[in-house]
C-alpha cells in the first residue's frame, strides 16, 4: 500500500506536534512557532508478523568499566573544556553566532588529530575549494583529511559505515536532511532525526562525531530543543564578533565538568589559545581612574580576574538610565537599592552604567562586592589603589556573605602581583597565615567599610 501523507504543525522551539495550527504553542507558550509540515506515514501493518528480539537488563555487577579513550585536540584550552578531549563513541554539539569561530577551530584540530586518527570533514555550506583555502590560511597540511561535500543524512551515514573514519565533523546539522521528510532543510523534524541518525551511527560505530549547529537571534540553538538532550556534550562560543576574544563555555557533559571555560583570540592565523585568561582581562586597565575594580569569579576550578567599569552621571532625562555589559541588570537594580537603603548612598537621580572589560560575562554573586565598589569609586570620584582586588556576595541587609574557593581567589591575586585583597570576614577568618603573609587580607562586613579600606584621596 502507498504511503499516505498528512499535514501537522511542528514547534520550532519545543517540537509540540498538533494536527492544526495555532498563535501560540500550547506547549511552550511561545508565538508564532509552529510550522507547517508534510508528513508520510507507511502501513504499519505488514510489520506485525516480525519476530521482535527481547529486550535484556543486566544488573550493575555484568556491567564491565572500561575507562572512556579520549582523543588530545592539539588546543589545551579546548581539551579542558571537553574535560581531557574527545571520548571515543561521543557526540559533540558546538554552537555559536555566526563568524565567531566554529568551522575555523574544528579545521584546527584536524591538524592534531590528523597526525594518528582519520579525520573526515563533512561540509553542507562550503565548497571543497572554500575548505581548502581555509585550510591553507590555518597552516592545516595533514593527509588524514579527507573532505566530503554532501547533504543526504542517510547517503553520510552509510559512508561513515564503509570508510570507517577515525573522527566526524559534521558541519552544520540545520543544512542536512532525510530525503524521506517532506519539511525543508533545517526544520525542526529534520534537525532532530538528522541528529539521531549520527548519534546512532556514532555509539554503533564508536567514533567521536562533532556538530556544529547554528543558533537563532535570541541566541539559542536553532531547532528542537531535544537537540541538546539527545547529544553528549553542548559548547556555546561566546563574543563579540568585533572583538578579539572568544570564550567556550560548556552547557553539558557527560563526560567530564560543565563549569569549565576556554579563552581564545581570533588571529589571521585562526583561534589562539589564552593559556593566562587573567592577565588579558586586566592588561590596559586605566591607572589612577575612579569607578574601575578587580573582580575574581571562579570558573569551574579555574579563577579568573576581570575588570569591572562603573560610571555614575547625574541624568538628563526623567527617569535615571541603568545599563549593564556583562553583568545581570536585575542584579545591578538589586546592588543600588542597598547601596540607597542601607548606606545611605542616593542614587535616584544618576544615570549607572556597569560594564566588565573583555567580553566576560560575571554569573557568579561574588562580583557583588566588585560592582558595589565600582559604582560607589565613581559617585564618589575617589581612585580605588590599583593592586587591590575585592570580591563577596552582597546582602539585602547590606552585609557582604562569604564565597567559596577563596583561597583559590587569592592565590591568583598573588600570582599577579596584588598587594591588597578584600574579602568576606568570615573568609579573612579561614584563610592560612602563610597567605596573610604574601598578601595584606582586608577582611570586611559592610559595602562602606570595604570602600573606605582601599580608597584614596584625590
Amino acid at each position: 500500500m502507498a504511503p499516505k501523507s498528512k499535514t501537522i504543525y511542528v514547534c520550532s522551539n519545543c517540537g509540540y506536534e498538533s494536527a492544526k495550527w495555532y498563535g501560540q504553542c500550547p506547549s511552550c507558550f511561545s508565538w508564532n512557532t509552529l510550522q507547517e509540515e508534510l508528513r508520510t506515514t507507511a502501513n504499519r501493518s505488514s510489520a506485525s508478523g516480525k519476530n521482535l528480539s527481547q529486550a535484556k537488563a543486566l544488573s550493575l555487577k555484568e556491567i564491565d568499566y572500561i575507562t572512556e579513550h579520549r582523543y588530545a585536540t592539539g588546543i589545551g584550552e579546548l581539551d579542558l573544556v571537553l574535560g581531557g578531549g574527545l571520548v571515543k563513541g561521543s557526540v559533540v554539539l558546538l554552537s555559536g553566532d555566526p563568524g565567531i569561530g566554529k568551522s575555523t577551530i574544528l579545521l584546527q584540530i584536524c591538524q592534531t588529530l590528523g597526525e594518528k586518527l582519520r579525520v573526515l570533514y563533512i561540509s553542507g555550506e562550503e565548497s571543497a575549494h572554500q575548505i581548502k583555502l581555509r585550510a591553507d590560511r590555518l597552516g592545516v597540511t595533514t593527509e588524514n583529511l579527507t573532505v566530503l561535500c554532501e547533504t543526504d543524512t542517510q547517503v553520510l551515514c552509510e559512508y561513515i559505515r564503509s570508510a570507517k573514519p577515525d573522527t566526524v565533523i559534521v558541519d552544520s546539522i540545520q543544512t542536512m536532511n532525510i530525503q524521506e521528510l517532506q519539511s525543508s532543510p533545517g526544520s525542526v523534524t529534520q534537525v532532530r532525526e538528522s541528529t539521531n541518525l549520527f548519534v546512532r551511527t556514532a555509539k554503533s560505530l564508536d567514533i567521536p562525531i562533532i556538530i556544529v549547529g547554528h543558533v537563532t537571534k535570541d541566541g539559542n540553538i536553532a531547532g528542537p530543543k531535544v537537540l541538546e538532550h539527545i547529544v553528549d556534550t553542548v559548547l556555546y562560543f561566546e563574543g563579540e564578533r568585533n572583538l578579539s576574544y572568544r570564550i567556550l563555555r560548556t552547557e553539558k557533559n557527560r563526560f567530564g565538568s560543565t563549569n569549565e571555560i576556554g579563552v581564545f583570540e581570533m588571529t589571521d592565523r585562526g583561534l589562539r589559545e589564552v593559556k593566562n585568561p587573567s592577565q588579558m582581562m586586566i592588561a590596559g586597565r586605566p591607572k589612577n581612574t575612579s569607578g574601575t575594580c578587580i573582580a575574581c569569579v571562579m570558573e569551574g576550578s579555574r579563577p579568573i580576574l576581570s575588570e569591572v567599569q562603573g560610571l555614575v552621571t547625574p541624568t538628563g532625562f526623567g527617569n535615571p538610565r541603568r545599563m549593564t555589559t556583562g553583568f545581570d541588570f536585575g542584579r545591578l537594580a538589586m546592588i543600588l537599592a542597598v547601596l540607597e537603603k542601607r548606606c545611605g548612598y542616593f542614587f535616584g537621580t544618576m544615570d549607572c552604567y556597569v560594564n566588565v572589560v573583555g567580553g566576560m560575562k560575571l554569573d557568579e554573586p561574588a562580583s557583588d562586592l566588585t560592582v558595589a565598589m565600582a559604582l560607589l569609586s565613581s559617585l564618589k570620584d575617589k581612585v580605588i589603589k590599583d593592586d587591590v582586588i575585592a570580591f563577596g556576595e552582597i546582602g539585602l541587609a547590606g552585609e557582604i556573605r562569604g564565597v567559596n574557593a577563596c583561597d583559590q581567589r587569592v592565590k591568583e591575586a598573588i600570582r599577579l602581583g596584588f598587594h591588597t585583597c578584600v574579602v568576606p570576614i568570615h573568609n579573612a577568618r579561614t584563610l592560612s597565615n602563610d597567605l596573610k603573609k604574601e598578601i595584606q587580607i582586608v577582611g570586611v562586613r559592610t559595602i562602606r567599610k570595604a570602600f573606605e579600606a582601599v580608597t584614596e584621596e584625590k
